[in-house]
């Protein structure tokens, strides 16, 4: 891809957090954006504020990635609206975090519905237009998808799951000349879980970090695939 001006991305869970700062970063380089999220006034208001950045380079759209229909339907307004797809980044994602003994069954099946079968319903949906495009996909996984820990059964086993997706996907699409890349991050300030940010995130890993590393994923040159990227914080304080 290397020169991404002009290049089209859907970002799923776009409105806040990692997927927005990844939209904000794709559009101060030049490229347009679809993003989701489950609630329209949401999804509109990101992509407002990405258009006084740059005007007519984003689209807010209301879209459940556990639903397939919804996904499809994303992926045709995406090309309606700029006539192309090139890039998914598979971003929405949840967290239920409970010993097993009082983790739910909605709560396991909102993890793996969500973190999983989601994203494998924006990709399946997506895959067609990225053959045509030549395109990348990228899905945001996490540490916890190689590193286990209690309470994390839900998340440990989608996250675990959709690094494995993600790297049997490269493996199927490759010969197409579609890119395939699992972004695995450590400790994020983000607004996941319902948590807010403080100035006792500051050592965490940024939105905007990870937004530079899927710009410089999408810069590489076309003969180099990083499949799997792990991102840790640098200096995580002492226990």
């Amino acid at each position: 891809m290397q020169n991404i001006e002009g290049k089209v991305a859907l970002i799923t869970g776009g409105s806040m957090g990692i997927g927005y700062a990844i939209a904000e970063a794709m559009v101060q380089a030049g490229m347009k954006v679809a993003l989701t999220s489950r609630g329209a006034s949401r999804a509109s208001q990101a992509a407002e504020k990405l258009n006084a950045i740059q005007a007519g380079t984003a689209l807010g759209l209301q879209a459940d990635v556990k639903n397939f229909q919804e996904q499809q339907q994303a992926v045709a307004a995406c090309i309606e609206r700029f006539g192309k797809l090139d890039v998914l980044i598979a971003n929405a994602g949840v967290g239920h975090f409970a010993p097993i003994q009082d983790l739910t069954a909605e709560q396991w099946n909102n993890t793996i519905d969500t973190n999983l079968t989601g994203v494998f319903f924006s990709v399946k949906a997506s895959l067609d237009a990225l053959k045509a495009s030549k395109g990348y996909l990228i899905t945001i996984a996490s540490l916890a998808g190689t590193n286990f820990f209690a309470g994390g059964a839900a998340y440990n086993a989608s996250k675990f799951g959709l690094v494995g997706f993600t790297q049997a996907v490269m493996l199927d699409v490759r010969q197409q000349g579609i890119k395939a890349t699992t972004i695995m991050p450590g400790s994020v300030s983000t607004y996941f879980n319902n948590r807010t940010p403080g100035e006792g995130d500051a050592w965490k890993i940024q939105p905007e970090d990870l937004a530079q590393i899927t710009l410089d994923l999408l810069r590489m040159h076309p003969r180099t695939l990083p499949s799997k990227v792990e991102v840790r914080p640098s200096r995580p304080p002492s226990k």
